[in-house]
């Protein structure tokens, strides 16, 4: 039997409904960790896309359905710049 997964790359404020708050909170895809640094990007960044990271607890280990952010673009859908050489 196939067992079909959602596949998240990326995650924005939106998507996890602009929490407030630092915490652990659930979602479809897994229980994830919002910390206060990542709200604080949110606020200063509101449409910055993060890399969504699973959780390890221990090397080589992940626990299935634990994620937290990692890397973000500030602004994910924005055209690339104009350069002249």
């Amino acid at each position: 039997m196939a067992v079909d997964r959602i596949t998240v790359d990326k995650i924005t404020w939106d998507r996890v409904g602009r929490v407030t708050e630092p915490g652990r909170y659930m979602y479809t895809f897994g229980w994830l960790t919002i910390t206060a640094g990542d709200l604080d990007i949110w606020k200063q960044y509101p449409r910055a896309a993060f890399t969504l990271l699973a959780h390890a607890s221990e090397p080589d280990e992940s626990i299935a359905g634990e994620f937290r952010l990692g890397a973000f673009d500030v602004a994910p859908d924005a055209p690339l710049p104009f350069t002249t050489h």
